[in-house]
């Protein structure tokens, strides 16, 4: 699948770092380094904007290095980006180790998957169908 994109950063464009990854790496864009404080948030530059097509959208995700070793993650994950959006792709980040971490011009600092999805349309009924699980819920699978 062929996706346009304006880069308007000075960083190459996300790629596939292996034959069968499913995301690509999406740095950051920035003027000057950006101090996360301990349960900060902060909204990350990519320079990157991009027209997927129609039935398609862009998860943003976060990346397990960061997570494990900073505490550092994507906060509204997955974030989507749909179809139609034409603005910039912003990473929401939020650090939330006990210790100050800088993210700098070109870090890697979410990944990005593209999916397929469908659309729904709600039929409204008055019963559902019964099911061996029923109402059950929260950690109800899976006990006796």
């Amino acid at each position: 699948m062929k996706i346009e994109i304006i880069n308007k950063s000075h960083h190459a464009l996300p790629a596939y770092a292996t034959e069968q990854s499913a995301g690509m790496d999406i740095r950051a864009f920035l003027e000057e380094p950006v101090v996360l404080k301990p349960m900060e948030r902060r909204l990350i530059h990519t320079g990157l904007y991009m027209a997927l097509p129609k039935g398609f959208e862009a998860q943003i995700r976060p990346r397990s290095g960061l997570a494990l070793k900073h505490g550092i993650t994507v906060l509204n994950t997955p974030g989507t980006i749909d179809a139609d959006y034409r603005g910039e792709i912003g990473i929401v980040l939020i650090n939330l180790s006990q210790e100050e971490f800088i993210v700098n011009d070109g870090e890697r600092v979410a990944q990005m998957v593209i999916a397929r999805h469908e659309q729904a349309e709600f039929v409204e009924v008055s019963e559902l169908n019964e099911t061996e699980r029923g109402a059950g819920g929260y950690g109800h699978t899976g006990r006796k």
